[in-house]
C-alpha cells in the first residue's frame, strides 16, 4: 500500500496526524519558511510521545540551499544529534552555487547519518539537472526524494514525477506540495508509492485578548493569531482513498 507521509510543525500536530492513520512524520519548525530544522524540546518529545517513524528535517535558515562553512558545521552538528537521538531518518539537501547536489557535503552528511534514512528534500526542485541529480543521490544511497516535478506543485510536475519514478534505481520518488485528496489518484497512476502532505488548515488563536498596534512579525499582513495544524479528518480520509486507490 501507498505511505503518507505528513508535514508536521509541531509535536502536537504529529501526534495529531498519528492518530489519524499516519505512516511516517516529516517534523519541522517555521511553516512560514518552508520548514526549518525543529528544536531540541520538540525532537525529544516527538521521540517520546509518537511511536510511528519521525524524520526532522535539517534546514539552518530560509532561503536558498547554497550554504555557508556556518550553516554546514551547523546541520553536520543537527544530523549527528538527531541520529543520536535514535530517529529513524532525517531530511536535508543542498546544493552549490551552480545549482547542482552539493556531492562533498552530502557524502559527510550520508556519512553521519548512520542508519538513518535520508529523504534529499526539494532542494531537488531548485536543481540543474533532475535527471543528473537522481544519479548522484542514487549513488550516495539517499533513501527517497521529496519533490514536486520541479514545478511549484506536484500536479503541474507530473510529467517530470512519472520519468523520475520510471528512471530511478534506488531512491523513492516521493511527490510532495499541493498533495490532496482530490488529487492524489492522479500520483497512483503514473506509479508514485509515497506521498507529502501538509494536510492542514489554518486555526485560530485561543487568545481573547489581542495587543493591538503591536507585531512581532515585519510582515504587517502576517496573521499572528492563527497557526496552520494538520486536519486529522483530512488525514484520515487521505489514508481511506490510498487504501482504495491502491492494491493491499
Amino acid at each position: 500500500m501507498m505511505k503518507l507521509e505528513v508535514c508536521c510543525y509541531s509535536v502536537d500536530c504529529a501526534m495529531t496526524a498519528e492518530h489519524a492513520g499516519a505512516d511516517r512524520i516529516e517534523l519541522c519548525a517555521s511553516q512560514s519558511e518552508g520548514g526549518l530544522t525543529p528544536s531540541f524540546g520538540s525532537l525529544r518529545l516527538a521521540r517520546e510521545r509518537v511511536t510511528i517513524p519521525v524524520h526532522p528535517i535539517v534546514r539552518p535558515r530560509g532561503g536558498d540551499f547554497c550554504y555557508s562553512s556556518v550553516d554546514f558545521e551547523i546541520m553536520k552538528n543537527d544530523v549527528a544529534q538527531i541520529r543520536e537521538m535514535g530517529f529513524a531518518g532525517v531530511v536535508i539537501g543542498m546544493l552549490d552555487d551552480e545549482g547542482h547536489i552539493d556531492l562533498a557535503r552530502m557524502r559527510e552528511v550520508m556519512k553521519l547519518s548512520g542508519d538513518m534514512a535520508v529523504t534529499f528534500h526539494r532542494a531537488f526542485d531548485m536543481c540543474h539537472n533532475p535527471m543528473v541529480a537522481l544519479e548522484q543521490l542514487t549513488q550516495l544511497g539517499v533513501a527517497r526524494i521529496l519533490t514536486s516535478g520541479q514545478q511549484q506543485n506536484a500536479e503541474l510536475g507530473l510529467p517530470l514525477l512519472r520519468d523520475l519514478v520510471h528512471a530511478s534505481k534506488g531512491p523513492v520518488i516521493m511527490a510532495g506540495a499541493g498533495v490532496r485528496l482530490s488529487n492524489m489518484h492522479k500520483f497512483v497512476d503514473i506509479g508514485i508509492q509515497e506521498l507529502h502532505s501538509s494536510a492542514g488548515h489554518t486555526v485560530p488563536s485561543t487568545m481573547r485578548y489581542r495587543k493591538a498596534g503591536v507585531t512581532m512579525c515585519a510582515d504587517n499582513e502576517f496573521d499572528e493569531f492563527s497557526h496552520y495544524c494538520v486536519d486529522g479528518e483530512t488525514v484520515e480520509a487521505m489514508k481511506n482513498a490510498l487504501a482504495m486507490l491502491t492494491p493491499a
